[in-house]
């Protein structure tokens, strides 16, 4: 039989994961993202919990994002180590916890690091592999959850659901910075195949010979070869004349 406790415990969690589902992309970043997945954390998960992403791109860890400073002093201890939860997380694809950091005999380092700080427990559990990235969201709590099956399923099924608009917010700002960075490429060789065309009429050219005069330009001044391409673009004249 549910407890009328249970079931309000269990409208809040609900409650929660529907507003998860509502975030929009435009509205938010994800550093914001993961100040809301702590927020409703805190509403609906013991031990005052305050989270943290990690990202494992070409063998090296970093966060991302992080809701607080203990979570980010926490992240990096691991680095630092070469091990513990959110590294195993990201690293293998299964979730790695740990129960209570005061007693804990695996990550003995770390545990004792993260007990000294105040925080009791830790949960990470791994985002949805990308290609070459990989990643964990990280949930350190200040108290020793219960070892009552509820509730530690609880921290399971709020970490699982959690760890989808993260990942799809961390996915996102990748595309558009990705997106930003192809803009830019796009724009750069527009100007330098403009510069191009300007040098080859004006000198009589190749395509190729043209490129090599920015190209020198370019070193002898020590700005790029876009830089170069601008100027001469806006000014008819290459930097020197």
């Amino acid at each position: 039989m549910t407890s009328p406790d249970d079931e309000r415990s269990l409208v809040a969690v609900q409650a929660a994961f529907e507003e998860l589902g509502r975030l929009a992309f435009a509205e938010h970043s994800l550093e914001s993202v993961v100040d809301k997945v702590t927020a409703l954390a805190s509403e609906v998960l013991p031990g005052e919990p305050i989270t943290s992403v990690t990202i494992v791109r070409e063998g090296r860890a970093s966060t991302v994002a992080s809701s607080g400073r203990l979570a980010l002093d926490l992240d990096e201890t691991q680095y630092r180590l070469g091990n513990g939860p959110c590294l195993t997380a990201a690293t293998t694809g299964q979730p790695a916890e740990i129960l209570d950091t005061r007693s804990a005999t695996e990550w003995a380092e770390f545990a004792g690091r993260a007990a000294e700080l105040g925080c009791r427990s830790v949960r990470s559990h791994p985002l949805p592999v990308q290609e070459r990235v990989a990643g964990a969201l990280n949930v350190y709590a200040r108290t020793t959850p219960s070892d009552d099956s509820r509730t530690r399923d609880l921290l399971s099924r709020f970490v699982a659901y959690a760890v989808v608009p993260v990942s799809n917010m961390y996915l996102y700002e990748s595309v558009v910075e990705q997106a930003g960075h192809l803009r830019a490429a796009l724009d750069s060789r527009a100007v330098i195949d403009q510069a191009k065309g300007i040098l080859m009429e004006r000198l009589k050219l190749t395509a190729d010979q043209a490129f090599s005069v920015l190209a020198r330009m370019s070193m002898t001044t020590n700005t790029k070869v876009r830089e170069v391409a601008e100027d001469l673009v806006h000014t008819g004249q290459l930097p020197g004349q």
